[in-house]
């Protein structure tokens, strides 16, 4: 890796790992790509550079500059080997304990300069830092998914996050090519504390047979511009995800509001999460290869 190159370390190498991983590479970091399970590691390496390869065969990539990142990206599965990192981004299973517990380790680990960010979508950034003696230099990155795709950041400062981190954080975003918004730290954050009581919803509405899983879908696409309909849109974001997003909006905000449909809560303890499981709301094994909803959360 060459000297004087920031050094970002990215944990987790699922869907949101490898795009915030091949977002770096790209722009010209070295990447250190972590995850315990290394058969994860073939499945990133082949989507990140599936990916990069489309963006070349569209003209939005020079071919340069894709294997020039490709030659960027490092996996690990030794945290210890995250030590020189800048900036470590976590993106790991939407758990406060888990997170906590990373956090912590990564305290230790990382050299005292070095940014500690996470990805969650509606965990509190000031527990997450409580975990570390440096919560000043620890913040909420949250990605929306496609990473490589989507133009959105949402940065979230905790209660003792500093300027510096702040403005490195928010830099670092632009230099991917994102617009920046900043949330306080309240449960859910701006976009999820919006989007998923309407996610819920539309499990409502399903559940007490208003109407269709379809005309559900259809109604929000057609009828408010939507790209994707609430259903389809879970679906694609993980029924387990948006349930667990759901508990934290509740628990954190005291609302019964946002108390999780029982039928999310069913689908989700039937093992039904969405696409990455091949089945969520809709049965994805029967649907035709040439039909897919656009990734665009």
């Amino acid at each position: 890796m060459a000297e004087n190159t920031m050094i970002i370390g990215v944990i987790g190498a699922g869907q949101m790992g490898s795009g915030i991983a091949q977002l770096a590479a790209v722009n010209g970091a070295d990447v250190w790509l972590h995850d315990t399970d290394g058969d994860a590691f073939p499945r990133a390496y082949k989507s990140i550079a599936n990916s990069i390869q489309r963006f070349v065969s569209r003209g939005h990539l020079p071919q340069a500059t894709a294997t020039d990142a490709l030659s960027r990206l490092r996996v690990t599965s030794n945290l210890e080997d995250l030590c020189s990192a800048d900036v470590i981004i976590e993106a790991i299973v939407e758990s406060e304990d888990v997170k906590k517990n990373l956090f912590a380790k990564l305290d230790k680990i990382t050299k005292s300069s070095a940014i500690l960010a996470s990805n969650t979508s509606s965990i509190s950034i000031t527990r997450l830092a409580a975990a570390t003696s440096r919560p000043k230099q620890v913040i909420g990155m949250h990605f929306m998914n496609p990473p490589p795709i989507m133009k959105l950041v949402e940065i979230v400062r905790g209660a003792d996050t500093s300027d510096d981190t702040f403005n490195a954080t928010k830099t670092l975003a632009e230099r991917f090519g994102k617009t920046i918004i900043c949330s306080q730290d309240y449960s859910g954050f701006i976009v999820n504390r919006i989007l998923m009581p309407m996610i819920n919803e539309a499990f409502h509405t399903l559940y007490t047979g208003v109407a269709t899983k379809e005309d559900i879908d259809t109604g929000m696409k057609l009828g408010t511009n939507h790209p994707m309909g609430p259903l389809e849109l879970a679906d694609f974001i993980g029924l387990d995800v948006c349930l667990s997003i759901m508990k934290v909006l509740h628990t954190g905000l005291g609302d019964t509001k946002y108390a999780p449909c029982p039928l999310l809560v069913q689908y989700v303890d039937a093992g039904r999460l969405g696409r990455k499981r091949g089945v969520g709301v809709y049965n994805y094994s029967e649907v035709p290869k040439e039909r897919k909803p656009l990734p665009l959360l």
